[in-house]
């Protein structure tokens, strides 16, 4: 089979009074098609100016607009998937969330940071301005705690840098509140001798 030639007035109607058939219809239809397109100017078939395809145009296009390369390199870049490790990383970057990242990573890594036996009866609870707040569970531990304030400091200078925690304040286990509701008296003195 010989291909069609490239230009759309070469292509001839099948002679009067025979019936087209299979390809020579196809072959009818295209020519005409062609016609058409030539007429509106169209150069159906072809690669635009450039020798892209349309969809490369259109990307190529988009992509000048936005200022990016139309082709990638070798080498990795902002157009390349990237790695959620990555992708994490930079937004914590941008946004400076590095401090409360690794401070949110070391309470809840707090077994390994201060070893699983301080870890087993005391807890962190809050780290505002340099001040470290545990929460011992029994008024003999909050006085061991207290006793290796030093330790814990250095090590969580280790674990989260120089200057983070500069203060760390230790309390015992909570007591019960007799408050009952939303309200409350200010400067009240609490149910003193109600019981009775």
């Amino acid at each position: 089979m010989t291909d069609a030639p490239d230009d759309p007035s070469t292509e001839e109607d099948p002679p009067e009074g025979t019936d087209p058939a299979g390809a020579d219809l196809a072959r009818t239809a295209l020519g005409r098609a062609r016609a058409a397109a030539a007429a509106k100017g169209l150069r159906p078939g072809r690669a635009p100016l450039g020798g892209m395809k349309p969809a490369e145009a259109r990307r190529a296009e988009a992509l000048r607009r936005t200022g990016a390369s139309a082709r990638s390199g070798a080498w990795p870049d902002a157009r390349d998937p990237q790695s959620l490790d990555s992708t994490l990383g930079r937004l914590v970057g941008e946004r400076g969330w590095e401090q409360p990242v690794a401070v949110g990573g070391a309470f809840g890594r707090w077994d390994a940071v201060v070893g699983p036996e301080l870890a087993g009866h005391c807890a962190p609870e809050t780290l505002k301005d340099g001040t470290l707040v545990v929460r011992a569970e029994s008024t003999a531990w909050a006085t061991q705690v207290r006793l290796l304030t030093s330790h814990l400091v250095r090590r969580l200078d280790e674990e989260l840098g120089h200057g983070v925690v500069t203060k760390v304040v230790v309390r015992g286990p909570q007591g019960p509140s007799w408050r009952k509701g939303g309200r409350s008296a200010p400067g009240g003195r609490g149910p003193r001798d109600t019981y009775g």
